[in-house]
This record gives C-alpha cells, structure tokens and sequence, in this order.
C-alpha cells in the first residue's frame, strides 16, 4: 500500500471532522466562559484534549465495531482490511495516553472531566452500545462535554450560556444517533443492538429523534431571550433551525437507509456551523 494511502486511512479512521469539531467545542467553552481569549497554551491544549480524546473514541468504536461495519460501511480502512486490528488497538492507546497527558497541564478538575469521559466512551464501545437510548445518551455525553471541559480549564466555573451550548449539542446528538440507528438497522440486527428503530421500528425511531431535534431548537431560542448572544448568532442559528427541521421532516418521511445516511450526514454539518456561529458570537463581543 502506497503511504499515502495508509496515512489518509488513519486519518480517516479518527473521523477526523467529529474530532475536530470536539476540538472546537473546547475552544468556544474556553472563550464563552471568559468573554476573551485564552491563553495560546490552553488553545493548543485544550483543542487536542478534545481532538485526541474524540479521535480515540472513534477508533474504539471501529475495533468494536468491525463485524457491523463489514455489513454497513464495507470500505472503512479496519473492515477493509487496509489497516489491522492491532495496528488501530495500538493507535487508539496512544491518542489516548497522549490526550490524557495534556489535562495535566490544568487543575484537577479537569484530569477529573477528561478521564471520566475516556471512561464513559470505553463503556459506551464495549458495554452500553447494545442498550440503544442508553448507548445514545453516552454518546451524546461525550459530545457535549468538551463545551464544560473548556470553561472548566480556564476559569474552573459555568454559567447559563454555557450549560445552553452543552444542553444544545446534548440533545442534537440524541436525535442525530437514534438516526444513525435507522440507517445502521441491518448490521445492528446481527448484533443484537437493541436500537430505537430495532425496538420500536423506524417511524417511531424517526418521531423521537424529530422530538430531540425539536427540543433542540426550542432551547437554541433561549440565549436570544436572555439576550446573551449577538446578531451573528441569531442569523446563522436560524438557519441551523431550518436545517434541523429540515431534517426532521425527511426522515418523518421515509426511513429508508440513504435517507437516514443523508439526515445523519446533514446534521453533522448543521452540527458545526452551530459550533461556529458559538464561537463567533463570543469572539464578536471583544
């Protein structure tokens, strides 16, 4: 295999847009919570922690998932056979270890924050995923974390903008995983993963994750009322609303597999620009 190739499976394998979006997070709770800039050194820290932290969790869910994904997504570097299960065992412990070791940096809380998360992840890829709404409130725990992780580093306190961007991401990656349920149904059936859609069927999978979506737009109102964000906020959280709604709507329609690919891809995307428009917002107001 040509090194190039190797090089982009890894990278792929770390999911590299969800771990920079963790990343990310860090970042905008480090910059709500202080209404200015950081310090470059808990920029840089503070965006691997997250990036390293998400990039090993994604590799663990590959490993653990590697007989699903050989029915569903056939062409990932480990059901694939371009990358080994020890080679990607090996890379998982060293983002790890490497992501652990940058919290020491910070105050105890937040060795506390990033190991109870790395705990949380390795239960959720080796125990919890076969629980359904269980596995997909874990998950969605693990997303939504690193927004408190970076007000806690830099300021070690919260306040309400915060626990709002946490709730948002919270709730949005709810729906966007009891989705990702539906489009993943066949090879979860194989293993016995008690999914909403493998429990209840498809249209009521579809129904609750449009609730959580919902949930999640009422809540994105919030900041407005109480008047803690600006006009690029409300812009572009308008239309990350439309966007949601959108979604809802499509997969309310049809639960057919590349729909439900399609809405969960599409989310992600919504995901981010909502990320984007937190941080921006903040860094408008200095």
């Amino acid at each position: 295999m040509k090194p190039w190739r190797l090089l982009l499976d890894y990278l792929l394998l770390i999911r590299p847009l969800n771990s920079i979006m963790m990343g990310l997070a860090v970042i905008i709770g480090e910059v709500t919570i202080l209404g200015a800039f950081p310090k470059i050194e808990e920029i840089i820290f503070g965006f691997f922690i997250g990036f390293l932290l998400t990039a090993f969790s994604m590799v663990l869910n590959d490993i653990m998932d590697i007989e699903i994904d050989r029915i569903n997504v056939p062409n990932r570097p480990l059901p694939s056979g371009r990358i080994s299960i020890n080679s990607a065992k090996l890379y998982s412990i060293i983002l790890a270890i490497i992501g652990i070791l940058l919290t020491f940096y910070f105050s105890i809380y937040a060795i506390i924050i990033a190991f109870s998360s790395l705990i949380v992840s390795i239960l959720y890829n080796t125990k919890a995923k076969k629980t359904g709404l269980l596995g997909n409130i874990m998950v969605a725990y693990c997303v939504a974390i690193p927004f408190l992780f970076g007000a806690i580093i830099t300021s070690n306190s919260i306040n309400m903008k915060i626990l709002t961007f946490f709730m948002l991401a919270f709730l949005s990656t709810i729906g966007r995983e009891i989705i990702k349920g539906i489009a993943d149904i066949k090879g979860d059936k194989i293993k016995n993963i008690k999914t909403l859609a493998l429990s209840y069927g498809t249209k009521k999978a579809a129904i609750i994750a449009s609730l959580f979506y919902l949930s999640a737009i009422i809540l994105s109102i919030l900041p407005i009322i109480v008047k803690e964000v600006g006009l690029f906020y409300l812009f572009t959280i308008i239309f990350v609303d439309l966007g949601l709604i959108y979604c809802s709507i499509k997969i309310l329609i049809s639960q057919e597999r590349t729909i439900a690919i399609d809405v969960k891809n599409k989310t992600l995307i919504f995901m981010l620009l909502a990320l984007l428009a937190f941080l921006i917002d903040s860094l408008c107001k200095f």
